[in-house]
């Protein structure tokens, strides 16, 4: 399938508060990536690594994204991937706003100025049935040891509000509650502290990847429980393991503002991507 002459396949590195991403950018060409293919990029020994692959196409917007998680299973919305992989078409095309599509639905995103770039992640899913979770029930207090909240943004989000988010055993913690029956599509898992109205400190175990250093959908799952719960206003700061996201609960959906960081561009081997087949 691939020669030695057959040149590699473009990605690029990036990351946003250390949730790291490789990305290919497939508009002017399609890149059929199966879930074997995003394991095996994936691997942080035997490929590139990453929390999440991201997949840039053409569609009714400026561009259309999928995501991958690092064990090859789809996940609808990522957004610091989004955030990240706007700033990169922003910065391509000299414009300081997109209209970009995904399987969550249509996302805004602008140029928040100062190296930070904002992106609508929409409204959140606060019905049991569109988090999802198995029966009918209370979203906002779970039946789970730990009174977590469930959220929806395009993926499904279990938030437990801790005294000291610092002292939860988060890889004990977050496979139980992944996997728990209640989530049908399994969950993202958040620990979130409440440092003051307007500020929460959060740690993150994502579905599909395990402990991370940041996340953007569940940071914007975790500033909607908070406020659901009267424990914040709509507008907080999040200090994550990985640095700091800004997150506005508004009428026309969650934005979420921090910075992002292309690191760099490389290319895939013909050796690495024949290993594939």
């Amino acid at each position: 399938m691939y020669s030695d002459q057959t040149p590699g396949l473009p990605f690029m590195k990036m990351h946003g508060l250390g949730n790291d991403f490789v990305v290919f950018d497939a508009r002017a060409e399609g890149i059929d990536v199966t879930p074997a293919m995003a394991q095996a990029i994936g691997h942080r020994q035997f490929g590139v690594g990453f929390d999440q692959l991201a997949v840039i196409t053409r569609g009714t917007g400026d561009a259309h994204l999928t995501f991958y998680n690092s064990d090859g299973s789809l996940s609808a919305a990522c957004g610091n991937a989004t955030r990240c992989i706007a700033r990169y078409l922003m910065d391509d095309t000299g414009r300081d706003s997109l209209h970009l599509t995904t399987a969550r639905g249509d996302l805004a995103a602008k140029d928040a100025r100062g190296g930070l770039t904002s992106v609508n992640m929409g409204h959140p899913q606060l019905n049991w049935d569109e988090v999802p979770l198995a029966r009918e029930m209370d979203t906002l207090h779970l039946p789970i040891d730990g009174d977590p909240t469930a959220t929806g943004m395009g993926n499904p989000h279990c938030t437990f509000f801790v005294e000291d988010a610092e002292a939860v055993d988060l890889s004990g913690l977050g496979p139980r509650a992944e996997h728990d029956p209640l989530y049908p599509e399994r969950t993202n898992v958040q620990v979130a502290q409440i440092v003051g109205p307007d500020h929460i400190r959060m740690r993150v175990w994502e579905r599909g990847v395990g402990v991370t250093l940041a996340s953007g959908s569940s940071s914007c799952a975790t500033a909607v429980a908070a406020a659901r719960r009267g424990l914040t206003g709509r507008a907080v700061r999040i200090d994550l393991d990985g640095g700091t996201l800004h997150i506005d609960w508004r009428e026309d959906g969650v934005w979420m503002t921090g910075p992002t960081m292309h690191v760099f561009s490389g290319s895939l081997t013909p050796a690495f991507l024949e290993s594939l087949t």
